[in-house]
């Protein structure tokens, strides 16, 4: 195994100074917003925001078999959420507030979280052995141990869903945006 640092300066804008979540869930976008209470309908087509909002709606779209969730606030810290939303799936979730040094990373397996990272506590799970070598391979890449939204967590992500998250990767995509029940974000 052989991982590259990403290019993560693209996020280093508005985007180190707002709340952030990017949540990855094995589905269909339409299946994934009829969980999260939204209807298809409702949610209109639109590039990916450069400028993240914590008023912004949410936005998903589809990146091969997976949908990709983007969400200016802790959507992917909620644990209740993301194990339900990962019901006979794999979700990861990455989410970070960079002003503060906050981050948060998941890995979830159809109900089960079975990795964690948050905040200033570290690990929030054992580290599997699934995800052993993945761990090594990025203290080697990252001896300084940089927070997970400066690198780290697009390599779990990489590893763990095939998807190299990259600004054009996003930029190119065309996302559906709409609003969630407020239930959702609680």
């Amino acid at each position: 195994m052989s991982l590259q640092p990403p290019d993560v300066s693209w996020l280093r804008g508005e985007y180190a100074e707002e709340c952030y979540s990017f949540i990855y869930v094995r589905a269909t976008p339409e299946q994934v917003i009829a969980r999260l209470g939204g209807r298809w309908e409702d949610f209109t087509p639109g590039p990916f925001l450069e400028d993240p909002d914590p008023r912004a709606p949410v936005g998903v779209t589809s990146l091969g078999e997976w949908t990709f969730i983007s969400e200016p606030d802790w959507l992917g810290t909620c644990e209740d959420l993301i194990t339900e939303l990962s019901t006979g799936t794999r979700l990861v979730s990455q989410a970070a507030l960079g002003v503060k040094g906050l981050d948060y990373f998941y890995w979830c397996e159809d109900g089960e979280i079975r990795f964690g990272w948050g905040g200033d506590d570290g690990f929030l799970t054992e580290t599997p052995a699934e995800l052993l070598d993945t761990m090594e391979e990025i203290d080697r890449l990252y001896p300084s141990r940089p927070r997970l939204y400066e690198g780290p967590a697009f390599l779990l992500v990489e590893h763990l869903t095939g998807i190299r998250t990259t600004e054009h990767l996003l930029k190119s995509s065309t996302f559906r945006w709409g609003v969630l029940p407020p239930a959702t974000k609680s």
